[in-house]
Formats: structure tokens, C-alpha cells, sequence
């Protein structure tokens, strides 16, 4: 489940991370009260559970009532791939030397978690090259580490003690959350050093959810991520053009850092699962096919519990009935891969022995649109 901001900021607030003073509202006449009280300028931010509010123009900037009345009304009527606002969030705005990036994601496939973290923060995070990758569990995760993370992306003194806060407040948030994902983009500096989280974004694992009562008044999912959840599988959109399908949250993350740093950038993340069947994973191509922005698709997939063999089935069905009109590239290993790559091939779909190669290929096809 991707929650919206706000609630990932009351989650933070749980493990005090600071965050911008702010109220939730629906309404402009209650959006006015909390901004009289926040006092001008303020900042108005669309709460969707989707990317993209930044260039959609649903986060904007208020200095007064007039513009208040006018912007509000504007973002509360604004759809974002289909997407109606849940709520409106008014925050103060906040003054800030620098923007930093800090995220943490579980790597299911190596059975830990990925720490990423920048000096550079803000929309444009993904076409940064400067990041700091490090992988930790629980036993690997301590202040030491964390240390090393400040020193790695530069900070100063003055900085780093909080940074170094932050970073085990937030790996503890996702520990015991069981999330999938924790980001902070930005992290900004301000003048005296400290740290605020002026975004937030926590994905939890659906399967775990049960567990974490918090999250209980959370749940609420994009059309596509509720007709995804009824077919067993996750699927979270993103702001690209690629849909990246594999099968382990870790390998889909992995993959999309790939195809990150080769300048591509993904259009969905889409976790078929443990126990994917072919007509989940056809039903899950029919849903990438509502994704209006995707002009490729991506398949990393490592055959374990499930056989390649249903992932090219499902594909071949999604091709016989004109479902799939954008090219593919797929890297495909384990259980019946070879078998998997004979079938496909008959189906004009490029397959590759790497995902570096998969992933360069379905970039230069994308430009070619």
C-alpha cells in the first residue's frame, strides 16, 4: 500500500522525524482557516497516490488569501492520472540551504535492505548519478554505518549528526512497519544544520499490513493498484514510460535503479509475485495496458516458485489478443527459462541473457516512439 503524504508524515512523526507544521483539509473554507493559522506563505500540495504532482502543477506556492482561494480550488479539481484528490495538505513554507535525497527499500532477493541516499534531492532525483548505495540488515545496520553514509555524500559537521539520526530513525520505521519503502526526497538543510522532511513516501507490504494497526485508516488505492491487489500482485505507478515487470520487490527495485543510471526511467513497478498463475499475469499486462504514458515494457524475471513459462504464456495470449502493442525486452533465468526464450522468440519479443542489455535495448525502442 502507498500511503499518501501526509500519512507518511504522520508516521515519521511517530519516529520523530520533523516535518513541516501542516493541517489536511477538503474543503477551501477549511483549507483558509488552517493557512490564516499557518500564516502566509504557504504551500498547497494535492494528496493523490500517484508521482508526478510537482510537474503536474498540483503542489503550488501561496502568498496570500486571493491566491489561496484561487490555487486551492485549482489542486482540489485537479486529476492526476486519474486520480482525484484524496485531500488537500497546507504546510508552511519552509526556508532551506539544500535538498537531499534519503530512501530505504527491502531487497527481498538478497534478504536485506537498500540504503540510498544524495546530496541532491528534489523531482528530478532519478537523473542524478551521485547516489550512495549500501546494503544492510539488521544485524549490519548501526550508527557506524550511518556515519559512513554522511561522510560518503559530503556532509558537513554540522549536518551530519542529524543525517546520521534520521537515517537510524528511518531504518527503524521500516523495520517495523515491515515496508517496502521509506524515501524522503527532499531531506532539506536548513541554515543551523538541521534536517526536515519536506516529502515523504512509505510503501508497505500488503501481505503485512494485517499486522499494523496505523495502518489500518491508510488504505486507500489508485483504480489500477485496486484492480492489481484483486489478482494477487503489486503494482505501483510511477512517472516514466517503461513498465518494469520481475517477480520479488527487491528484483524489481534492483531493476529499476538499472534502468535509472542508464537514463530510462519506469513507467510502473509491478511485482507479480510468488504465486503468479498465467491469468494473473495476463490480467496484470491488461492493467499495464491502461497505464496511458507506457511505450515499452521491461520483464527481469527469475524462475523459482514460479516457472518463466507462465510469464511467456501469459505474454503470448496478451499478444494473440492484440493486447500488447509496445516492443519488449525481457531477461529471463531459472525454472524453464530456455523453453521460456523459445516461445517468446517466435513472438518477436527481445530477449537477453543480461538485464543491462534488456534494459539498454528497451530504451533505444522508447526514443524510437
Amino acid at each position: 500500500m502507498r500511503l499518501l503524504e501526509y500519512q507518511a508524515k504522520e508516521i515519521f512523526s511517530k519516529y520523530d522525524i520533523q516535518t513541516p507544521k501542516g493541517f489536511v483539509s477538503n474543503n477551501v473554507e477549511e483549507g483558509l482557516a488552517h493557512a490564516m493559522k499557518l500564516k502566509f506563505p504557504v504551500i498547497i500540495k494535492s494528496q493523490v497516490p500517484v508521482g508526478g504532482r510537482g510537474k503536474a502543477g498540483a503542489i503550488q506556492k501561496c502568498n496570500n488569501v486571493d491566491e489561496f482561494m484561487l490555487k486551492y480550488n485549482q489542486v482540489l479539481n485537479m486529476k492526476i492520472k486519474d486520480e482525484k484528490p484524496r485531500a488537500i495538505l497546507t504546510e508552511k513554507l519552509t526556508s532551506y540551504e539544500k535538498e537531499l535525497y534519503l530512501s530505504i527499500f527491502l531487497n527481498r532477493n538478497k534478504r536485506c535492505y537498500n540504503i540510498i541516499a544524495s546530496l541532491q534531492g528534489g523531482i528530478e532525483i532519478e537523473s542524478f548519478k551521485n547516489q550512495i548505495i549500501h546494503e544492510a540488515d539488521l544485524n549490519s545496520f548501526n550508527e557506524e554505518l550511518a556515519s559512513q553514509i554522511a561522510n560518503e555524500i559530503n556532509l558537513d559537521e554540522k549536518s551530519k549528526y542529524n543525517f546520521v539520526q534520521i537515517l537510524q530513525k528511518l531504518f527503524k520505521l521500516v523495520v517495523n512497519m515491515e515496508a517496502e519503502l521509506a524515501e524522503i526526497n527532499p531531506l532539506v538543510m536548513l541554515k543551523d544544520g538541521k534536517l526536515l522532511a519536506i516529502d515523504g513516501k512509505i510503501i508497505t507490504d500488503d501481505n503485512a499490513n494485517f499486522r499494523q494497526q496505523t495502518l489500518q485508516n491508510f488504505k486507500q488505492k489508485t483504480v489500477i493498484e485496486e484492480i492489481a491487489e484483486k489478482n494477487g500482485f503489486s503494482l505501483v505507478e510511477l512517472d516514466g514510460n517503461i513498465a518494469v515487470i520481475g517477480n520479488g520487490a527487491g528484483l524489481v527495485m534492483s531493476t529499476l535503479d538499472v534502468l535509472t543510471d542508464n537514463g530510462g526511467k519506469a513507467a510502473c513497478f509491478l511485482d507479480v509475485g510468488g504465486s503468479a498463475t498465467i491469468n494473473s499475469v495476463y490480467e496484470a499486462l491488461k492493467i499495464i495496458n491502461k497505464i496511458k504514458n507506457v511505450k515499452g515494457i521491461l520483464i527481469n524475471l527469475y524462475g523459482g516458485i514460479v516457472k518463466t513459462t507462465t510469464v511467456a504464456y501469459a505474454l503470448i495470449k496478451a499478444y494473440e489478443d492484440k493486447l500488447i502493442n509496445v516492443p519488449i525486452s525481457a531477461r529471463l533465468k531459472g525454472t524453464e527459462f530456455q523453453k521460456s526464450k523459445e516461445l517468446l522468440e517466435t513472438k518477436n519479443i527481445s530477449m537477453f541473457d543480461s538485464v543491462e542489455s534488456a534494459i539498454i535495448f528497451i530504451i533505444k525502442e522508447v526514443e524510437k516512439c
